[in-house]
């Protein structure tokens, strides 16, 4: 792997850097299991939506101007210091599985990823897709800079727990080093000018993702889905817009960023909304523990049971599985396996993870028969 300006690198972030020794994966941030309200909340993100004066929108420009725009950034990102570290990923030229890695680790979304098929068969993948890429901060992994995906720029920072004050910090500290170099597109009536209207003015969204299973059981989560959207937020799935909650995972932003501040967004989210709740779901969780402990208890240890002695499993029913240990082990159901190792199954189970474990690519069945395989040697299974 290089990291250097002047020899960009592709693939994924695996190391230098702490990693699981088992898969060889750098530990990214959102799976240290740590943090204010860690039970709850996985992590925070703020992503940043930027465009450069004098170029127009991605979906508006020919190849040749989203080269150009690819290039300035490029070399203004690695020309500059914004982390101690950073890999450059010509997503254009790389594999699939190398770009389906870097969405399960929540760096770039399915959008930048797929990017656009190659016209014939036969024809280049560099010659037929568009010109995009990502930054990225290695060894933890908490920056990401996308660029030509619907925006010129999106600068993302991820921190594990409710710390989204620490991310706004760090993304607006990274967002004046990339503005020191190049020229945004920004109107004083209207603010930063994106592709997309509802992210014009700050082009910030902040958002957090929540393990929300004992509101699933209760079956109050659909309450937490009709309060958010009462109050202008976004509730989506696992890998954000389009995707479903799978693991009782679920990530909630703000859809406002016209008219309103970056700090007042900040405060309604980081100390009264992700809070209260944080709170449901504790209050949720108490109460199957008090009221319904045997009930939990069976569903914990069966999800557990299977998971150890499955011989094929997809991966949204491990996910789920997978979802009702974390509660257990959260709750002290049980002690033999951790948070943070349920965190890494998450990310294991996705098929672009699984298929670089076990090094080679897989069909459908195949990848259900060593899905399963991989868990039980992980959870002490036969």
């Amino acid at each position: 792997m290089a990291d250097r300006p002047d020899h960009p690198a592709s693939g994924p972030p695996q190391s230098p850097g702490p990693s699981d020794p088992a898969s060889g994966f750098a530990v990214t941030e959102w799976l240290s299991d740590g943090g204010n309200a860690g039970d709850v909340v996985v992590s925070s993100r703020v992503r940043l939506a930027r465009n450069l004066a004098g170029h127009p929108f991605v979906h508006k420009a020919t190849r040749d101007e989203r080269e150009a725009v690819l290039q300035t950034c490029r070399d203004w990102i690695l020309s500059t210091k914004l982390s101690d570290r950073i890999m450059w990923v010509d997503l254009h030229e790389s594999p699939g599985i190398e770009r389906n890695l870097l969405v399960e680790r929540h760096l770039i979304s399915k959008q930048h990823a797929k990017g656009k098929p190659a016209p014939t068969a036969g024809t280049p993948v560099a010659a037929a897709e568009e010109p995009r890429g990502v930054a990225i901060s290695i060894p933890d992994e908490r920056l990401s800079i996308m660029v030509n995906e619907e925006d010129h720029l999106r600068v993302q920072m991820i921190r594990a727990g409710l710390a989204l004050d620490a991310c706004w910090e760090a993304a607006s500290a990274i967002d004046d080093k990339i503005e020191a170099g190049l020229d945004y597109a920004f109107s004083p009536k209207f603010g930063y000018l994106t592709a997309c209207p509802t992210n014009v003015g700050t082009g910030m969204r902040m958002s957090v993702m929540l393990h929300l299973p004992a509101l699933k059981v209760t079956g109050d989560i659909d309450k937490v889905k009709r309060a958010a959207t009462d109050m202008n937020l976004a509730v989506r799935g696992f890998f954000g817009e389009g995707s479903e909650a799978v693991g009782d995972l679920y990530q909630i932003s703000n859809q406002t960023t016209l008219g309103k501040p970056e700090g007042a967004i900040l405060t309604d989210l980081q100390e009264s909304i992700i809070p209260e709740v944080v709170q449901y779901e504790r209050v949720a969780r108490r109460n199957l523990i008090t009221k319904r402990r045997v009930a939990l208890e069976d569903q914990v240890y069966r999800a557990l049971g299977a998971l150890r002695h499955a011989r094929m499993i997809g991966a949204d029913e491990a996910m789920q599985l997978l979802s009702l240990v974390r509660l257990g082990s959260v709750l002290g159901i049980i002690d033999e396996v951790s948070p943070k190792a349920v965190a890494l199954l998450w990310l294991l189970v996705q098929p672009a993870h699984l298929q670089r474990v076990v090094g080679r690519e897989l069909d459908q069945e195949r990848r259900r028969i060593e899905r399963a395989t991989l868990i039980r040697q992980r959870l002490g299974g036969k």
